[in-house]
């Protein structure tokens, strides 16, 4: 189940954004930087569970020290052991889960049985300077994942419906490119209509940033029930068209320009490494997890290559849509309009679901980094001012652009790629020097990643930090032939 959800959360909205990366990179290059980056991506997965294992470790010692300090207070004061032994052992009992219970023997001090978030394991193995700069990194990348989640729901309505309506009825993959300012509406343009149905997003899911979102099970499995019968969709319709001998797509092998949106795409399709300690702490057989974590990676490698190729092979590349979704709105393709109409809407309803869920764990992250031990803040500040800084900048950056490429490009490329390579490398170092330090150089944490050596580590911050500087040049020089 853990793995389903593993799949899940990394098979989502960059997924839609990934064939018009491939066809503007070519298909060599874009396989190529997408098998590296899965197994980039696979490599800090087993850091993060190795740092999970770590941070469980300390916190059972400082347990077991607060315990040894307590029962020496206890006797001293006269309080029988037997007495102390039996309180503690009811607590325990009452505290811990049934089944940990009645499970006996003497457990692993690495074993992952507490969930431990990202946030709580920078405070434990880096200095202050390294928790602000873990908060800052992850506070930029959803601010992306807000700003993209708040462009696609108003071009997906924008698209659909200024199609239906115009006079180039169900058309939208028909290889007619529009620009913003053709008329959508008698005399609203495509662009107006694009910032009304931004406006009306924001004023029926921005209320959610001011308060708590809980119980959202049932919209959770609705949302990937309806992910995976879209998906699917789009793959059996590309196949058929390609079956037919109706594709058009004719990918070239390789285009240099386009690999900075695709490296920025793939980091964002494999992002998981945030969501790691609540995916993995609930599973109860912990031996083999790398490897079918492993096989998780392997099978996204599949699905994404299977999307990407029939897509770039089914559709010519000036005709590939931001959202792939989109490309199945055209009459030719499809002749069932629920499907149509289905697939061009999918991005509204399964975006709006994860939007508020967003933002209120930027907002929460907001206040974890200005919060000070034993302090509380005002009533303002803390229900009006932090869910303001949430949700306003998100919709402002989706109020001037709404070139999802690019936008799922440059957070997977900056914040994603401080999320997913540098934080989880130093996670994995500082906490091995932790390790020693507290239990001696002997120990081995059972959770060790595969990729124990030094050399990982140091490769992996090599190619994050080559990565910023690569993006960055290609963006300057890019813009400066503009």
């Amino acid at each position: 189940v853990g793995l389903v959800y593993m799949f899940n959360l990394i098979v989502g909205t960059g997924a839609l954004t990934m064939p018009k990366a491939f066809a503007t990179a070519g298909w060599l290059v874009s396989l190529t930087l997408l098998l590296f980056l899965g197994f980039m991506s696979y490599m800090t997965t087993t850091f993060v569970v190795e740092a999970m294992a770590a941070a469980n470790a300390q916190l059972r010692w400082k347990r077991m020290e607060k315990r040894k300090d307590d029962e020496d207070e206890d006797s001293s004061s006269g309080v029988s052991d037997s007495d102390v032994l039996l309180q503690d052992g009811y607590e325990r009992a009452e505290t811990r889960p049934i089944l940990s219970v009645q499970r006996r023997g003497s457990a692993n001090i690495f074993e992952i049985t507490e969930r431990v978030e990202m946030g709580q394991m920078a405070s434990m193995f880096f200095n202050k300077v390294g928790v602000n700069l873990f908060y800052f990194c992850i506070i930029i990348y959803l601010y992306g994942d807000l700003a993209i989640y708040a462009a696609a729901v108003p071009v997906s309505l924008m698209q659909v419906t200024c199609s239906v309506t115009g006079n180039h009825s169900c058309s939208v993959g028909d290889g007619t490119k529009y620009n913003d300012t053709d008329k959508c509406w008698g005399p609203i343009r495509r662009i107006d209509a694009y910032r009304l149905y931004l406006a009306a997003f924001t004023l029926l899911l921005g209320p959610f940033t001011f308060f708590n979102v809980q119980k959202t099970k049932y919209l959770q499995i609705m949302t990937s029930l309806m992910r995976w019968i879209a998906f699917i969709l789009m793959i059996i319709l590309a196949l058929i068209r390609i079956g037919r001998g109706q594709a058009e797509g004719h990918p070239s092998i390789a285009q240099l320009s386009g690999i900075r949106n695709l490296f920025g795409v793939c980091v964002y399709s494999f992002m998981c490494q945030h969501s790691l300690p609540s995916l993995i702490t609930p599973i109860t057989k912990k031996k083999h997890v790398n490897k079918l974590v492993l096989l998780d990676y392997i099978l996204i490698l599949a699905f994404y290559s299977l999307l990407s190729f029939t897509a770039i092979y089914c559709f010519r590349n000036d005709t590939l849509m931001d959202m792939y979704t989109l490309n199945f709105t055209n009459c030719e393709i499809i002749s069932v309009a629920f499907i149509r109409y289905f697939l061009g809407l999918f991005p509204v309803f399964t975006i709006s679901t994860n939007f508020p869920i967003i933002a209120v764990t930027l907002r929460n992250n907001w206040k974890t980094l200005f919060h000070r031990e034993g302090g509380t803040y005002p009533w303002v500040v803390d229900r009006i001012v932090f869910p303001a800084i949430t949700l306003i900048p998100p919709v402002l950056v989706a109020f001037c652009t709404h070139d999802l490429e690019s936008l799922v490009g440059i957070t997977g490329a900056y914040a994603g790629n401080g999320i997913q390579y540098l934080i989880p490398a130093f996670l994995a170092y500082c906490s091995r020097k932790d390790t020693q330090l507290v239990f001696g150089s002997g120990t081995v944490n059972k959770h060790l990643s595969p990729f124990r050596h030094t050399f990982w580590i140091v490769f992996v911050l090599i190619w994050g930090f080559s990565c910023f500087v690569f993006v960055t040049a290609n963006i300057v020089l890019s813009e400066s032939k503009l």
